[in-house]
């Protein structure tokens, strides 16, 4: 799984350990997982989310990864590098003036302590 990581983080150009980070809190690196919000792969992709991407296997882990990194680059840049409001737009969804919620809250500042270590 490394190298599909590390390749991601390269053409996206975003930090690997951010991704790995991402992946290990959204699937625990599971490529079938599936949340009860039907968010699907290493990922978490959305349905919608993969088809903006065009992502024509969600389970591939190639390509989820591939699309979570986009994914999460289109955010930052969106975010202007702001890295708790991108990540909470990648949990909670990119609407804007949306506070973030405690839900939210808890899931950037465990990422954000994960690629502290």
């Amino acid at each position: 799984m490394a190298p599909l990581i590390e390749g991601a983080a390269k053409t996206q150009e975003v930090e690997a350990r951010l991704l790995r980070a991402v992946i290990e809190r959204e699937s625990a690196f599971l490529p079938c997982a599936i949340s009860a919000n039907g968010a699907q792969g290493l990922m978490q992709l959305t349905p919608d989310t993969a088809e903006q991407l065009a992502v024509r296997n969600v389970f591939d882990p190639k390509e989820n990864i591939d699309a979570g990194a986009k994914y999460l680059k289109q955010l930052l840049d969106k975010y202007q590098g702001d890295l708790k409001l991108a990540l909470g737009a990648y949990h909670s969804g990119p609407a804007p003036g949306r506070p973030i919620r405690r839900q939210a809250r808890d899931y950037v500042d465990s990422i954000l302590k994960k690629i502290a270590e």
